[in-house]
């Protein structure tokens, strides 16, 4: 992973669990159920961006440097197997 996107993951992910145990919190003080609500879905588009920045890190890096050692077909395996869970 490059450096970049690794510190950048590291961050989103401390952003993450900061938002979750916030969520925890109110859920703990019965705060009003939208308002829960509205806090998980910003947790869930947190986690895509940190998706994405996932796999645009392994398409810089990863693949690249899969395919120059002769792992064609692991390559293409992985990003098919990445795309079919992506969709369900």
């Amino acid at each position: 992973m490059l450096m970049d996107t690794k510190q950048d993951a590291i961050k989103r992910v401390n952003y993450i669990e900061g938002h979750i145990a916030g969520v925890r919190k109110m859920i703990e003080e019965d705060r009003y159920c939208v308002d829960v609500i509205r806090q998980t879905y910003a947790i869930r588009r947190a986690l895509q961006k940190l998706e994405g920045l996932l796999i645009d890190g392994h398409l810089r890096s990863c693949v690249p440097e899969g395919y120059r050692e002769g792992r064609d077909e692991q390559m293409h395996q992985e990003l098919k197997d990445l795309f079919e869970i992506s969709e369900k």
